[in-house]
């Protein structure tokens, strides 16, 4: 590993887990508790270890937790209907080579089932599965729940009898599931193209990558946990300050006091004709340029603006100043010097805030006002104009009334430029 340390411990400081979910690997197993792991008869784990595709057994009868999370890779891939033989031949290559980081992360032995479990924690079967339900999570895995399950479902516990609304908690899990679902997914992608593929074009044996990757995870892995504790510290102390400051204000103006409903200054930003620059110059050169405007839109955004989501080349923001955002426009639609250009609607509504997500008829509108502009335009509707201040830089030139597609009222917009300099 001379020469790769460096790079390769850059890459996998994007790939994280709990602290508390690392364990180190001692146990040794019988080839009956190890099959009982696997989910398969003793035999075919025999049969599987005489055949060698195996390789972290090292001749003993007692089953290491790597070789049994080897053995269970072995066995989704057997359901799929891959050979022995084809499977032996990629755990060469190292293709396999997951069993000692897999191990690492904990046993996932199931101690009790959902009735069980939800005796232990006093919580109801149906409650449980309702946070299971949000969290994203398979459904069968409610009758095999380890003691990681059943601790994590005693802090639901702690949280609901701390007077949490329970509305509230179950939106929150699925925000949860959603954004560490993907982050986890990232962790692996990102692992197996940095680390993983490498060690393989080198043409590393698969049982001596198997131990370089799990070396290298052991050392890392443990620094995830309280890197991403402080990223979430941090931005909870931006988002409060901008919602006592911001989005409070913006609230109480509206007058809209109906619970779940939030007064917001909405953007939408894409590309205009992404699709043909697409069949153009390829889809490499389009995902970076799409890599480099999403990244030109988060470097840029007002302090109390931030990206709700990407679809595609299409990026929705939302703020608390309308004055801000607008101001932001029309200065990223100037900036951003590569073809094709951005084009961006603005609109300011009430909208129904749900699992970190905004919705409802005033977002819809924000999407379509972006599909009329053209590239390194900024579109704006009348509310947006009632809301910025008339000794602003900014000059709205109207365009007329609008029929916008799925609204039966048309609607008068504006384009939004910088004021010349007086």
């Amino acid at each position: 590993m001379q020469g790769r340390s460096a790079p390769f411990h850059s890459a996998l400081a994007l790939c994280g887990a709990r602290e508390g979910t690392i364990h180190a690997v001692a146990e040794r197993l019988s080839l009956k508790q190890a099959a009982e792991r696997v989910g398969v008869a003793p035999g075919t784990l025999r049969r599987w270890q005489q055949a060698g595709v195996i390789p972290e057994l090292d001749g003993s009868a007692r089953w290491t937790e790597s070789a049994v999370s080897h053995a269970r890779i072995v066995a989704r891939l057997r359901e799929r209907g891959h050979s022995l033989e084809s499977i032996r031949a990629a755990g060469r290559r190292g293709r396999l080579a997951y069993g000692y980081i897999e191990a690492m992360l904990g046993s996932d032995q199931p101690v009790r089932t959902l009735r069980e479990a939800a005796q232990v924690v006093d919580l109801e079967p149906a409650l449980i599965e309702r946070f299971w339900a949000s969290m994203g999570l398979p459904a069968n895995g409610l009758e095999r729940l380890t003691d990681e399950d059943v601790q994590a479902l005693h802090y639901v516990a702690s949280v609901l009898a701390a007077g949490f609304p329970l509305v509230a908690f179950l939106q929150l899990a699925r925000v949860y599931g959603q954004a560490l679902s993907q982050i986890a997914d990232a962790e692996v992608r990102l692992f197996h193209l940095y680390v993983h593929e490498p060690l393989m074009r080198e043409g590393v044996p698969g049982l001596r990558m198997a131990e370089e990757m799990e070396s290298l995870a052991r050392d890392l892995l443990p620094l995830a946990s309280p890197l991403m504790d402080y990223v979430h510290g941090r931005y909870l102390r931006h988002f409060v300050e901008q919602d006592v400051v911001g989005h409070m204000e913006e609230e109480l103006e509206a007058g809209d006091a109906e619970l779940g409903r939030v007064r917001v200054a909405l953007a939408f930003v894409d590309l205009a004709g992404y699709t043909r620059f697409t069949e153009e110059e390829g889809e490499e050169e389009a995902l970076s340029l799409v890599e480099r405007f999403v990244e030109g839109v988060s470097t840029t955004l007002p302090d109390d603006a931030r990206i709700v989501k990407t679809i595609g080349d299409a990026v929705m923001v939302v703020a608390g100043d309308a004055h801000g955002l607008v101001n932001w426009a029309v200065g990223f639609a100037g900036r951003f010097d590569e073809r094709p250009h951005p084009r961006i609607g603005v609109h300011v509504g009430t909208t129904i805030y749900r699992d970190g997500d905004y919705f409802g008829r005033d977002v819809n509108l924000a999407a379509r006002v972006v599909a009329r502009a053209r590239g390194g335009e900024v579109l704006v509707t009348d509310s947006v104009v009632d809301q910025v201040p008339a000794s602003s830089q900014l000059r709205f030139e109207g365009t007329g009334q609008v029929k916008l597609k799925g609204f039966d009222e048309p609607r008068q917009l504006c384009r939004a430029t910088r004021a010349p300099e007086r």
